[in-house]
């Protein structure tokens, strides 16, 4: 029996030598060198095991800038900014600050004193002090002239509006007649400061831009 193995074994090592001319040490370089080369199959799930990590990666870095960006946000100070997030209130605040100029830029000779009783209700602080300077000067005149004067809001919008603040940006259009003479127009721009009072907003400053 064991004359008949050996040439199965010599048969068997100059299979493994065939193309190399070496005989054992040509068999252990080509087991090692197909332990390091895997085939297709290996190469593309490491490729796939690589490509899902830097996916994963990719994820937890744009989840860490999207929560670092909402941390930024939140302590920004337009975060409690409601002109960009409650439109009910916004509407409201526009509406109230609008009826409260046409009222107070809007008179006659024969209504200027009901026109300054109206603006003691929508007005506050520097605003109506200011409006109570601004009628004392002109009262003789717009007696004097018979000067009436229309205003009419175009455009308001609100640029701060938080609990009980708001700043807004308001584009008017006014008409003035005088007696014996062609009415006039012009267009202002007025930046206002309201205040939430007792359910309503009233005005507090009033700057001309």
């Amino acid at each position: 029996m064991s004359a008949g193995l050996k040439p199965q074994r010599g048969t068997d090592a100059d299979t493994a030598g065939t193309g190399t001319g070496t005989g054992a040490g040509t068999g252990t370089a080509a087991d090692a060198e197909g332990e390091e080369r895997p085939g297709p199959c290996g190469r593309k799930g490491r490729r796939s095991r690589t490509l899902l990590a830097l996916v994963l990666a990719a994820l937890l870095l744009t989840g860490g800038t999207l929560l670092v960006l909402t941390d930024r946000t939140a302590d920004a100070p337009g975060a409690d900014n409601l002109a960009l997030t409650d439109s009910e209130r916004t509407r409201r605040v526009i509406a109230d600050v609008s009826d409260a100029l046409t009222t107070v830029f809007t008179y006659t000779p024969d209504d200027l004193a009901t026109t300054e009783q109206r603006a003691h209700d929508v007005l506050r602080g520097k605003a109506a002090e200011d409006y109570r300077a601004l009628v004392g000067k002109l009262r003789r005149q717009v007696t004097r002239q018979k000067l009436s004067l229309t205003t009419q809001v175009v455009r308001a919008g609100a640029v701060e509006l938080t609990g009980d603040h708001a700043r807004l940006l308001v584009f008017l259009d006014q008409r003035a007649k005088r007696k014996g003479a062609k009415a006039t127009t012009a267009a202002a721009q007025l930046s206002i400061t309201a205040r939430l009072h007792e359910g309503r907003w009233t005005i507090t400053d009033i700057k001309a831009r």
